[in-house]
């Protein structure tokens, strides 16, 4: 009877996300898939006519191109190799849509695209900054963390 109160009261209490560590091989192809989205969307954007969008691509193409640098002296740090960023399977699909979409409807795209994937991000790095069992690795996630908040309180702002 404890067993069932005890596993009652459980399932009633929310639902706490702990971050889980990451291995560094998955870790690497997860943070260069990301920063390549980042990058590619943003370049898609560059025409737009809305100067905020604008230069929030213009950041986001600065920023994470230093955080794939960064991520990648990481590794070499941890005598490992960090993959080549190639964009992942939902990369690819939020690229098309952009692709397809134009004007004003593309913009909205990209900022909604922009609020999930940072959100990712920012989990991914937080993770790996609190259990990596690379110290760099650890090092460059926990440095990454600010900015990809920063780009959050920006998307929020948009």
């Amino acid at each position: 009877m404890k067993m069932l109160l005890t596993a009652a009261a459980m399932a009633a209490l929310p639902a706490i996300a702990i971050a889980q560590p990451v291995e560094p091989k998955a870790f690497l192809m997860k943070a260069g898939a990301s920063d390549k989205y980042e990058i590619e969307s943003s370049k898609l954007v560059m025409s737009s006519k809305d100067p905020k969008i604008k230069s929030f691509a213009q950041g986001m193409i600065r920023d994470h191109t230093k955080s794939t640098a960064d991520v990648k002296a990481a590794a070499a740090k941890a005598k490992m190799v960090a993959p080549p960023p190639m964009l992942d399977a939902k990369g690819q699909t939020n690229v098309a849509a952009l692709k397809a979409a134009s004007g004003a409807a593309r913009d909205r795209l990209y900022v909604q695209q922009q609020k999930v994937s940072h959100q990712e991000a920012l989990a991914l790095h937080q993770a790996n900054a609190s259990s990596s069992p690379a110290p760099s690795l650890k090092a460059a996630s926990a440095k990454i963390v600010p900015v990809v908040q920063h780009h959050i309180q920006m998307l929020n702002g948009m």
